[in-house]
């Protein structure tokens, strides 16, 4: 830990001050589209617009790194970041706020291609898995002290705006005046829809859905709460669970992974996140409740990213599955585009109350097809599956390949270590 530490301490820097960047301006539209008197379903346009941007960054950011270089694309990008915060609170219309999204999106996306490859570059064989947890770990650190800081001025003025602008720049130096050579960027070619859904139909179908249930906690969380009525103290405690939830569940869940059919595991995480969304909308009003029906929510959907993941990597031959993580993106990332605006146009017709009811349809949607699938489908036994690795929603097809690495890294040592010695 402390060797990953030493050598990429300046990028781990960098990328929490970031990610403090993109959870404060995320929280903080929504609570401000509430003030300036926004719809719910412009705002779910508005918040559909980062993912869009996102989903787009990540298949380009490969073509423009190889184009001019990673400190170019990492300054640049991180740049117009700043810029775009700044635009916010100046002009508060709804398409330059969807515009604005959409170009924070593309640009945090390759973004965080660009510093991914630099976090591969920087870490070993040996060291391959503390990288992706500590990687994981400033991620979602970021984004719960970003809600903290939301409690420090008006929402309703300029400095909640100021404050991620100024953390994104800051972010730029410490990565550009230390990390030397950049790395060599090279992309592996996706696996088409078509083949990776013949492989794992779970596997598709599950990150589809998760999609739409990440977009709305780091979309409409927000403008959920201020629907409902939550200060923003209140608010930014709310938006924190979710991550909270997901940090703290993830190992205990990937642990029980290792030792149990997956496809199994998967219907009864999924069974668990109904029942937390299901107590957010029965007793949300209480909000002791909704903070727990939020750790919850939070708490199974991230590890079910992680697991569905696993679970298609047991169907798939080491060589394909660095192939397969970029077409599991790209589907997770449909999903999110239209997540907000299902959840909006929801939350129109029913209330605030629209927001969980989306998310425990999606959960109950992945219950009833991972049952189904148990039903035409033998189960691979559970000294067959491959290892289960802890990624985060937001990475990168560049992470996810790296966490991918790790996992055959894992699984063909543990095969060594049981193999018996025949000399």
């Amino acid at each position: 830990m402390l060797q990953v530490l030493s050598s990429a301490w300046a990028l781990l820097l960098g990328m929490s001050l970031l990610m403090v960047g993109n959870g404060m301006q995320g929280t903080l539209l929504g609570i401000r589209g509430e003030i300036e008197g926004f719809s719910t379903l412009e705002m779910s346009i508005v918040m559909s617009a980062y993912f869009a941007g996102f989903l787009g960054g990540s298949r380009m950011a490969p073509g423009m790194i190889r184009r001019v270089g990673h400190v170019r694309v990492f300054a640049a990008l991180a740049s117009l970041i700043s810029a775009v915060m700044i635009i916010y609170p100046t002009l508060t219309e709804v398409w330059v706020w969807t515009l604005g999204r959409v170009l924070i999106g593309f640009c945090f996306s390759a973004v965080y291609v660009t510093a991914e490859s630099w976090l591969n570059n920087a870490a070993t064989n040996d060291n391959r898995g503390q990288a992706l947890s500590l990687y994981m770990i400033v991620q979602t650190a970021g984004i719960v002290v970003s809600q903290a800081l939301l409690l420090t001025a008006d929402p309703s003025g300029y400095v909640l705006f100021v404050i991620p602008s100024v953390l994104v720049s800051i972010a730029v130096t410490p990565i550009l005046l230390s990390i030397s050579p950049t790395p060599a960027f090279e992309a592996t070619k996706p696996m088409s829809l078509k083949q990776l859904a013949g492989y794992s139909p779970l596997g598709c179908v599950g990150m589809f859905l998760l999609g739409g249930v990440f977009s709305a906690q780091f979309g409409m969380a927000s403008v959920f709460g201020a629907k409902a009525g939550l200060s923003v103290a209140q608010i930014s405690t709310f938006v924190a669970m979710f991550f909270v939830g997901a940090v703290l569940l993830q190992y205990p869940i990937g642990w029980i992974s290792d030792r149990m059919d997956r496809r199994f595991l998967i219907l009864i995480v999924s069974a668990v996140g109904v029942a937390g969304s299901m107590l957010g909308l029965l007793l949300g009003a209480q909000f002791t409740f909704l903070l727990a029906s939020a750790f919850v929510v939070g708490g199974m959907s991230n590890p079910l990213y992680s697991l569905l993941i696993a679970h298609t990597n047991d169907f798939l031959e080491h060589e394909d599955m660095a192939a397969a993580s970029g077409g599991l993106i790209f589907i997770n990332g449909l999903g999110a585009i239209l997540g907000p605006i299902i959840t909006g146009y929801m939350m129109d017709y029913v209330g605030p109350g629209g927001f969980y009811l989306f998310t425990g349809a999606l959960f109950g949607a992945l219950v009833a097809y991972a049952g189904y699938r148990s039903t035409v489908r033998k189960s691979i036994p559970v000294d067959e599956t491959g290892a289960y690795v802890a990624v985060a929603p937001s990475y990168t097809s560049v992470a996810l390949e790296y966490a991918q690495e790790y996992a055959i890294e894992t699984e063909l040592s543990d095969e060594n270590a049981t193999t018996p010695d025949r000399m």
